[in-house]
Parts: structure tokens; sequence; C-alpha cells
């Protein structure tokens, strides 16, 4: 984890998915929540990687997804460099607030009670994600990939 952001992409995306939906400008950019279970990303059991639904950045692999019970996709490492961290003083809590560190969309949060080996729970909104199988072991046991998200999130 960082604990610094940079990037200069904004409201919009700036990568490759093309325009992002506005339930998704407002999980990214307007620092919102969805609600827990709420995201289709709960239930895929793919192999793949986990892109910024706003700029592309990989963020995370299938092999640290877990499931935690908190209602949102949760994963116990981060890529290198790929997710960078702030306090979050909102809503009457201390916080570990996690952000793209390429483009700086909110993504979700970061929490001491994961498993082994990091002991993290990063806590990420679904919206904020764009989940990619991987082409060489894409199965039909899985799930609805990013792109198949609908409304589900509260701000």
């Amino acid at each position: 984890m960082s604990d610094s952001l940079s990037g200069s992409c904004g409201a919009g995306g700036c990568g490759p998915r093309g325009p992002l939906t506005p339930e998704q400008e407002q999980i990214l950019f307007g620092h919102g929540t969805e609600y827990p279970g709420s995201s289709p990303l709960n239930h895929e059991k793919r192999e793949g990687a986990y892109h910024c639904a706003a700029c592309g950045s990989l963020l995370f692999r299938s092999a640290t997804k877990y499931e935690s019970g908190s209602g949102w996709p949760s994963f116990w490492a981060a890529e290198p460099n790929a997710v960078a961290t702030h306090k979050d003083t909102s809503h009457g809590m201390v916080r570990t607030e996690a952000h793209c560190a390429q483009c700086e969309g909110h993504l979700g949060h970061v929490f001491p009670d994961g498993p082994p080996p990091t002991g993290q729970r990063y806590c990420m909104n679904g919206l904020a994600l764009d989940f990619r199988p991987d082409p060489q072991r894409a199965t039909s046991a899985g799930g609805a990939t990013a792109m198949d998200h609908t409304s589900g999130w509260a701000s």
C-alpha cells in the first residue's frame, strides 16, 4: 500500500473501458459506497484480474480474493503500487480509504482484520472494479463480470 495519491484521470474515466455509468462515477469520484451484497463480483469465482473501472489499471488478482462476509468483494493483497491509501475520518469513524494509485478513483477501504499472510482486508466497491477473466482458464463456473453490473450503490 502507498500513502500517496497520484494520477490524472477524473470523472468520466480515462481508460480503455469507455464511459463510466453514473453509479460508477458516484463511487469512484464522489466517494460513494454501493449497498452490501449488491455486487455480482461477490460471487465471481473465475480466475482473472480486477482492474480499475475508471483507468484500467491492474489492482488485484483472483488468487487474493476471499469471502470476508462483509458484503463487498474482498482481497487480502493488492498488486504492488496499485492501491494508494489515506486516513478517512468521515461518518464519525477512522478508516483507511483505498484509491487507485493511477487515477485516484475511490475503491473502498482497507481494514487490518484480513487473513494471512497480510492480515489485510481490501473491502472494495464492485462498481469500481472491472473483472477480466483469464482467457487461458476461463470456465463457466463463475459469475457475472463487472460489465454486468447494474445500479446498486449508496452514497
